[in-house]
C-alpha cells in the first residue's frame, strides 16, 4: 500500500485553520499535540485502511482522527483527493458529539478543492 500524503487545508488569502489549531495546541499542550502528530502519521501510513479507534467517517466523505488526552477528545476532520491525498481541514476539542453542521468547514473545503490542492505546513508533524 503506497504512503498517502497528507496535505493541510489552506484557503484562498493563505490562511491555514487547522495549522493555526496545531500551533495553539502545540503551545498550550505539548502531549495533546504529540497525540495529534502521531494520529496524523498514522493516516500517512495507513490512508484509507485506517479504522476506529484512530479514524472514523463522519459523513458526507469528511472522516475524523481521534486523539484522547485524560478526558479531553482531539479531533481532526480530514477527506480525500484521489486515491492517496489526504486533506486535513480542521481541528477541535470534544467534548460532546460532533454536532450536525460542524463538519460543514470541512465540506466546503473539499468542495474548494477540485483541481490541485493547496497546502500548508506543520514543522514536526510530516515528512
Amino acid at each position: 500500500m503506497p504512503i498517502t500524503r497528507v496535505l493541510f487545508y489552506q484557503d484562498a488569502d493563505g490562511r491555514s485553520p487547522v495549522v493555526e489549531w496545531l500551533e495553539e495546541l502545540r503551545t498550550m499542550d505539548q502531549v495533546a499535540f504529540a497525540k495529534c502528530a502521531a494520529v496524523i502519521e498514522r493516516l500517512e501510513e495507513a490512508g484509507h485502511e485506517l479504522r476506529r479507534p484512530t479514524a472514523d467517517l463522519l459523513r458526507d466523505g469528511v472522516y475524523e482522527l481521534r486523539a484522547r488526552k485524560g478526558r479531553v477528545n482531539y479531533r481532526l476532520l480530514y477527506f480525500f483527493h484521489g486515491r492517496n491525498v489526504a486533506i486535513v481541514a480542521h481541528g477541535l476539542t470534544k467534548k460532546a458529539a460532533v454536532p450536525r453542521g460542524r463538519h460543514r468547514p470541512s465540506v466546503g473545503s473539499q468542495e474548494g478543492i477540485r483541481g490541485r490542492p493547496r497546502t500548508a505546513h506543520v514543522p514536526g508533524v510530516t515528512r
